[in-house]
């Protein structure tokens, strides 16, 4: 899938849609997205004068598009975890730091398996 297909898909398709599958690329190129929205929104702060230039500080702009990522963000989560045959819940265990980033990571970078609970593989679906 590619970047622009994958973006498309996340955010005009399935934006709040929880179920189904998503393969790596999918799930990556969106999580390259929201970075580069995450990105652009701090610059655009700064430039602004909206934000106070701290460490870990979120201006207005930067937020709101964040906000507006959320939603898409957990459901291609929980779509790349049905890819591999887990549950999107397991995206909680991100709330343990450091122990928590590094499982969902491990997660997200495995191959997809074949056909399970949450629908055929899309590899083999051309998607």
């Amino acid at each position: 899938m590619s970047f622009p297909n994958a973006v498309r898909v996340c955010l005009l398709q399935k934006y709040a849609t929880f179920s189904g599958r998503a393969r790596r690329s999918e799930f990556w190129f969106f999580v390259l997205f929201t970075a580069i929205v995450g990105a652009v929104g701090a610059v655009l702060d700064a430039i602004l004068g909206l934000s106070d230039g701290s460490f870990g500080g979120v201006g207005p702009i930067e937020g709101v598009l964040q906000l507006a990522l959320v939603v898409p963000s957990l459901a291609v989560g929980a779509r790349r975890l049905h890819d591999i045959g887990r549950t999107g819940w397991w995206q909680l265990i991100g709330i343990v730091p450091i122990i928590g980033w590094i499982i969902l990571l491990v997660f997200f970078v495995q191959n997809s398996h074949p056909a399970n609970q949450h629908g055929p593989n899309p590899k083999n679906l051309g998607a």
